[in-house]
């Protein structure tokens, strides 16, 4: 070969790799796209809503929680509710505010884990290993005495003030969780006052608004399960903010 054809074919081969660029193909979505295995579709790694997971989780912990106080059936004694408590409404709110970290949701993230707590600790007080019933029972009666009403009224208006400071900050996300801190605040009020002056009705009152709790908080989880073209149907929550 002659070196004009040796330097004719340098040239092409230089040519040839100066206009085959590597480039990545991107999806309409943002993404690398993948055809390594072009039989099995593409999945992007996305994370999932937690809201939903934490409303109702809360919603089930509070509509027990409100079932057992009005005495439903008869039954006055709550001890079946410390699992669901646990594990439902705690650990499972828990994840939902670890996620919302994640996402970078402050509000999510502080609420979730906040009610998460809230749900372990009630269950705790029915926990004979806890000590916390048996160092308010007369060991002659075997009854609780009177500070035990008053211990749970000031455990109440923690939660009170707590929840008062979420629905501030709720002001400008939607009516229907405005709606669960509301009447959550309005359940606690009156649960607080009636543990502090033993008047039953003020008792009866305040888990009886707990369902009203329940109901706002089942209808903002489905609201959320239910979006993104999961189900045909989409539950409005009135949105309280402006849309960018």
């Amino acid at each position: 070969m002659s070196s004009e054809s040796f330097d004719n074919a340098n040239s092409a081969e230089a040519g040839s790799m100066k206009n085959n660029h590597l480039s990545q193909t991107r999806t309409p979505g943002g993404h690398i796209a993948d055809t390594a295995q072009p039989a099995l579709p593409v999945v992007h790694r996305k994370l999932a809503n937690p809201a939903p997971l934490g409303l109702l989780s809360f919603a089930t912990g509070i509509f027990l929680i409100s079932m057992y106080g009005v005495e439903a059936r008869g039954i006055a004694t709550p001890n079946v509710l410390v699992g669901v408590l646990m594990f439902f409404g705690g650990v499972c709110q828990f994840l939902a505010g670890i996620m919302e970290f994640i996402s970078g949701n402050t509000f999510g993230a502080t609420v979730f884990p906040s009610y998460g707590a809230f749900n372990i600790s009630y269950a705790m007080i029915y926990i004979p290993g806890s000590g916390i019933m048996a160092s308010f029972t007369d060991p002659k009666t075997g009854k609780l005495n009177e500070m035990f009403p008053q211990a749970l009224a000031m455990y109440i208006w923690a939660w009170f003030i707590l929840t008062m400071i979420f629905t501030a900050a709720a002001v400008r996300s939607s009516w229907v969780l405005v709606m669960v801190l509301a009447s959550l605040d309005l359940e606690l009020l009156l649960l607080g006052c009636g543990y502090m002056t033993g008047i039953k009705g003020l008792l009866t009152a305040g888990n009886a608004v707990g369902f009203i709790v329940g109901f706002f908080s089942y209808w903002a989880g489905t609201a959320g399960l239910f979006a993104g073209g999961i189900t045909p149907w989409n539950i409005p929550v009135g949105p309280l903010y402006k849309a960018d």
